[in-house]
C-alpha cells in the first residue's frame, strides 16, 4: 500500500465509531471538486506499514475502526493484505471507494475483511466523464452498486454536489437509481486551496435547495442525510 496521509482520530468517518483514517495515493478519477488533489497526484511522503501497525497497536484501547480512503484504495495490490492485517488486529475496517474495481470489493466482502463500505456516486451515469474528468467504464460501477445492495455488509452511497457540475434533477436522478438502498448521503461542496480545479471555481448548493431534494427523495432510503 502506498499511504501518504493519515488522520489519527476521526469521529465522523465511521458511523458511531472513533476511527483512524489512512489515505492512499493516486486515483483513476480526476473529480473537479476533489479536495484531496495532492493524494490524487501522489504527492506526499509515504507512511510505512511498520509505522502504521506500531501506532495501531498503541491505540487499540482508544480507537474502534480504521478507514482506508484515498485516492482510490482498490488500485493498490496490497489492499487485501493491509486490510486483513488491520482486521486481524481487532479493528473494524471501512473502505472508501469509487466502485471501479468490483472484484476487489467483492473479495473483501466475501472474506469478511471489511465491515463498512462507502461508495462515491459521482453523477448520473451519462455525466460521469464530465464530472470526473476521466474516461470511465460505467459497468464496473453498476456492478459494485449491485454487490453492495445485495450483500449483508453495512454500506452507504454518497454524492458530493456543487452547482457547476450537478443540477437538482441530476441529484434526484441518482437517488432514483439508488432507491431502496440502506443509506444515501448528499455532501455539499466545500471550497478550499486544495480543490483540484482551484479555489473559487465551484460553489455549494443553497441549503434550501438541498432541503427540497430531501423532501423528494428521503423516503427512498432507510437513512438519508445531507452533510452541510
Amino acid at each position: 500500500m502506498h499511504i501518504i496521509g493519515e488522520e489519527k482520530a476521526s469521529f465522523v468517518d465511521y458511523p458511531d465509531q472513533i476511527s483512524i483514517v489512512y489515505f492512499c495515493a493516486y486515483c483513476n478519477m480526476k473529480c473537479k471538486y476533489c479536495h484531496n488533489s495532492d493524494l490524487v497526484k501522489g504527492k506526499g511522503s509515504s507512511i510505512s506499514d511498520e509505522e502504521i501497525f506500531a501506532f495501531l497497536e498503541k491505540r487499540k484501547k482508544f480507537v474502534d475502526a480504521v478507514c482506508i480512503s484515498g485516492g482510490e484504495p482498490t488500485l493498490h495490490e496490497g489492499l487485501y493484505d493491509f486490510a486483513k492485517r488491520v482486521k486481524d488486529k481487532g479493528y473494524l475496517v471501512k473502505l472508501d471507494t469509487n466502485g471501479t474495481n468490483p472484484e476487489v470489493v467483492k473479495r473483501l466482502i466475501d472474506e469478511k475483511i471489511v465491515d463498512y463500505i462507502a461508495m462515491d456516486i459521482k453523477a448520473p451515469f451519462h455525466k460521469y466523464e464530465s464530472v470526473t474528468g476521466s474516461k470511465i467504464d460505467i459497468d464496473p460501477i453498476k456492478n459494485t452498486i449491485n454487490i453492495l445492495r445485495n450483500s449483508d455488509i453495512d454500506y452507504e452511497f454518497r454524492t458530493t454536489v456543487c452547482k457547476e457540475l450537478l443540477t437538482k434533477q441530476d441529484i434526484v436522478e441518482i437517488a432514483e437509481y439508488l432507491k431502496g438502498s440502506k443509506r444515501y448521503s448528499i455532501q455539499n461542496f466545500r471550497d478550499g486551496e486544495t480543490v483540484l480545479v482551484g479555489q473559487n471555481k465551484l460553489h455549494p448548493y443553497e441549503i434550501e435547495i438541498l432541503e427540497e431534494i430531501r423532501r423528494e427523495v428521503e423516503g427512498y432510503f432507510e437513512i438519508f442525510k445531507i452533510r452541510k
